[in-house]
């Protein structure tokens, strides 16, 4: 075998060990409490309920990290961690909180703010950075992701400001009061309310960086595409510089699968931006 030969079968098995020492590898710790013991103790909903699902890159630091907030409507689902988010080279939060009937609002707002809490606490422990912490969600996931956001005192009772989240991307979030706390009040959910649960109720100038994005607006659940230009526009009429809306055209509500993508590249976004 020629000296050549030996070098370049050298530089090739160098490299490929380098590649496989440099890949980032992924864990998930599962069911994780995000309410103190105490909490937990006295409430047995709380303690079945409220838990998260961590997946992170295990040989990574500083990553970005999404919490996730599953759909159903506020009255069904279960965390979950979208295959498209997973092997991104960040950290998802797949959360649990209660449910009506169980519960009435805001219990399961206060568990997103929970949830979101401990994420700020926690993740640096799994090497991630709290300043890079995003909020995302399908439909009532998306809901809790901008009640969260934009209502600042539900982290404020942690004592976190809402502003530090690095960005709020809702998929197909009710901007006006969510139908099934229009339920709980006996409100036929056509007819349209907005107080101190909707979250175009809390627009302002100073929120983090807001991404809507909803299906197609001929396809939507009733008005959903038009609650969320309205929330888009009041947000610029405000004085917010870095809200955007997009519309997936020829996707009905179930428009998840194409707008994980899209969070992708909303995450890389603000994070170069901010370097």
């Amino acid at each position: 075998m020629n000296n050549l030969l030996l070098t370049s079968l050298f530089l090739l098995l160098s490299t490929s060990v380098f590649c496989q020492k440099d890949k980032i590898k992924y864990d998930i710790e599962e069911s994780v409490h995000y309410y103190d013991e105490v909490t937990r103790q006295a409430n047995a909903y709380i303690n079945e309920r409220c838990v998260v699902d961590v997946y992170y890159p295990k040989n990574k630091k500083d990553f970005p990290t999404i919490v996730w907030f599953h759909g159903g409507g506020l009255v069904n689902g279960n965390k979950e961690i979208p295959d498209a988010l997973k092997n991104k080279g960040v950290a998802v939060i797949g959360v649990n909180y209660r449910l009506y009937p169980k519960v009435k609002a805001p219990a399961y707002i206060e568990d997103a703010a929970a949830a979101v809490a401990w994420t700020f606490k926690n993740i640096e422990k799994y090497g991630g950075n709290p300043d890079k912490i995003f909020i995302s969600g399908h439909s009532a996931g998306g809901y809790l992701a901008s009640m969260v956001g934009l209502d600042k005192k539900y982290l404020a009772k942690y004592n976190i400001d809402a502003n530090d989240i690095a960005g709020l991307i809702p998929f197909s979030g009710h901007c006006i009061t969510h139908f099934t706390v229009r339920e709980e009040r006996g409100i036929d959910g056509k007819q349209p309310i907005i107080d101190d649960l909707a979250p175009l109720f809390h627009v302002r100038k100073d929120a983090p960086p807001l991404l809507l994005i909803t299906g197609d607006r001929e396809l939507e659940l009733l008005g959903r595409y038009e609650e969320n230009a309205y929330m888009y526009r009041m947000m610029k009429v405000a004085g917010h510089t870095d809200t955007r809306i997009m519309e997936l055209d020829g996707y009905d509500h179930g428009m998840v699968y194409p707008a994980l993508p899209l969070l992708i590249k909303e995450v890389n976004r603000v994070v170069n931006q901010e370097k």
